[in-house]
């Protein structure tokens, strides 16, 4: 069974993201192909949960993976981190072989 977790930080941040947009059911990941390395997060609200959504529930919030992402996050730990002034949903992702300097992509 996949597993997904999500820390304190970024159940705060996703409560607050949900809180001034004033509707939505949780934070919804997947991954497209882009960047220099093969892939990269796709963050959105979701706003109902597709049948084939898996979906992981801590700290309050709930996060919706595609399908297609599943295999790339599952072991995943999603985070919310400050870096200087960058703010940030941090993945770190067991699943990831390398990643372009920027740290935009990565390929599993």
């Amino acid at each position: 069974m996949a597993h997904l977790s999500i820390t304190p930080s970024a159940a705060e941040q996703i409560q607050r993201a949900l809180a001034e947009r004033g509707h939505g059911l949780g934070l919804r990941v997947s991954v497209k192909p882009s960047g220099c390395s093969g892939y990269s997060y796709v963050l959105d609200f979701a706003d109902q949960a597709a049948n084939d959504d898996a979906v992981f529930e801590e700290h309050g919030v709930t996060v919706f993976v595609t399908p297609e992402a599943l295999p790339m996050l599952d072991g995943s730990e999603v985070d919310y981190v400050s870096e200087g002034l960058n703010r940030f949903f941090r993945f770190n992702n067991p699943n990831v072989k390398d990643q372009c300097g920027c740290g935009e992509s990565f390929t599993v």
